[in-house]
């Protein structure tokens, strides 16, 4: 079934790796801390500027302008290096939600808003102080850079300085004597030191300074997204798990309990029948029998959606293959084997949310999606398990409240996962969820 996994190839490039080579890192480093310090003193520079201006003249009025212009300043600065931090961190560009001007705001109120921002004083502070992480980085990479490049081309130039019969040189010092190889094979030797460890003092100083511009500047933004997204986890957790019991007390309330009402029913009126017509009560009594094996299919089959056995004793792709089995459109099964083995097994949360999320999804295609086959892919992607359904039916699936998706996506928020659909009017439709492990 090509045209159901088309879109599926494009994922493999989706997670690119972070980590560049040594060389390439190396520039990026060394060009981030070199950079840094010209940055850092036109940042100190315009900022204390402000600040001292600000302060002083604050007891006149104009004073609040200009702090409230200085601490604008220090947010644009502080954008610049939020844009030079992920080159080195290798992670995403994360930038504060600033305050934000109220609809019909006067020009006083617009004034003093920069300074009720928590932030734009972290902004501030950075732009002030970076200027002595720069500077000593800066230093300390640029004397690396000069000594590498110096040490190790010495046999290059060596024939251009000038050397007197007095001198004394490291290698005379060392006990090497006072000739022209012993001269270039120390010097380059000490050249090839700092070129090999170049890459990692570059590093260890981008890191420095990049460590306290993250602290600053993208610190408190990472704890309030953090916090957001721990409340929107728990969100989810809450509506699954009533969506869960509201459907459970459904099934329960059309089906089994339905059923044993009925049971009770012919089992008082097999009682009665007993001492005037016993082969009426017997026909009764085997409807009875009936009755309670469809009622304990229905039982098994409610279980099964919530925790079925073959899950917990088998693991995920006999749970999967059995739910497959089971679907009315072929199914094709592409699944991860290892994650049935005793050392492969997933924790049980991430399981059961998998099983969940292709349980749903199945029933969704079945009731919904007049498809002819379908396709269930698991597979584990290092920190994460990625679970992927594909039909080939009419397309149109949506995440809006009061469709089946919707309980499917706060199930895999609530596991701190990600869940994407993929479904165009006429199809093919794809629901992608990402389970982290």
């Amino acid at each position: 079934m090509p045209s159901l996994w088309a879109m599926t190839a494009v994922t493999a490039s989706d997670h690119p790796t972070l980590a560049p080579s040594i060389p390439r890192q190396l520039f990026v480093d060394s060009g981030y801390v070199l950079l840094g310090l010209p940055l850092a003193v036109a940042s100190f520079v315009v900022l204390v500027v402000g600040l001292v201006a600000g302060v002083g003249l604050v007891v006149t009025v104009i004073g609040l302008p200009i702090l409230s212009g200085t601490l604008y300043a220090a947010r644009g600065l502080a954008d610049i290096e939020r844009l030079r931090l992920p080159a080195v961190l290798r992670q995403p560009r994360i930038r504060p939600h600033y305050r934000l001007p109220e609809a019909g705001a006067n020009a006083w109120r617009r004034i003093f808003l920069p300074m009720r921002d928590a932030q734009s004083w972290l902004d501030l502070a950075h732009g002030i102080l970076r200027v002595i992480v720069a500077v000593v980085t800066f230093a300390l990479t640029l004397a690396w850079w000069i000594a590498a490049a110096a040490g190790s081309l010495y046999w290059v130039y060596d024939w251009a300085l000038p050397h007197g019969r007095d001198d004394s040189d490291l290698a005379q010092l060392l006990g090497l004597g006072d000739s022209t190889t012993a001269r270039i094979g120390v010097t380059t030797a000490i050249g090839v030191f700092f070129l090999i460890t170049l890459p990692i003092v570059a590093r260890g100083c981008a890191l420095l300074q990049a460590s306290f511009g993250k602290a600053l500047l993208t610190g408190v933004a990472e704890m309030r997204d953090r916090i957001t997204v721990l409340e929107e986890q728990k969100r989810a957790a809450v509506s699954a798990e009533a969506s869960a019991l509201r459907r459970l007390e459904r099934d329960i309330h059309d089906g089994p309990q339905q059923r044993l009402v009925r049971l009770a029913m012919d089992l008082s009126r097999a009682r009665m029948q007993l001492a005037s017509d016993p082969e009426a009560a017997g026909r009764t009594i085997d409807e009875a029998v009936t009755q309670t094996r469809e009622t304990l299919a229905e039982l098994r089959a409610l279980s099964r959606g919530i925790a079925p056995p073959i899950l917990v004793d088998r693991g995920l792709p006999s749970a999967l293959a059995a739910l497959a089995g089971r679907g009315l459109i072929p199914i094709e099964l592409q699944v991860d084997r290892q994650l049935g083995t005793p050392g492969g097994r997933l924790d049980p949360a991430v399981e059961n949310t998998a099983y969940f999320v292709v349980a749903e999804a199945l029933t969704n295609i079945a009731k919904h999606s007049r498809a002819t086959e379908a396709v269930v892919a698991v597979a584990r992607q290092e920190t994460q398990l990625q679970v992927r359904v594909g039909d080939d039916g009419q397309g149109g699936a949506h995440l809006a409240k009061g469709h089946g998706l919707a309980g499917i996506a706060d199930r895999v928020r609530a596991a701190g996962g990600e869940l994407a659909v993929v479904s165009p009017s006429g199809g093919p439709t794809e629901i992608r969820a990402e389970l982290p492990l």
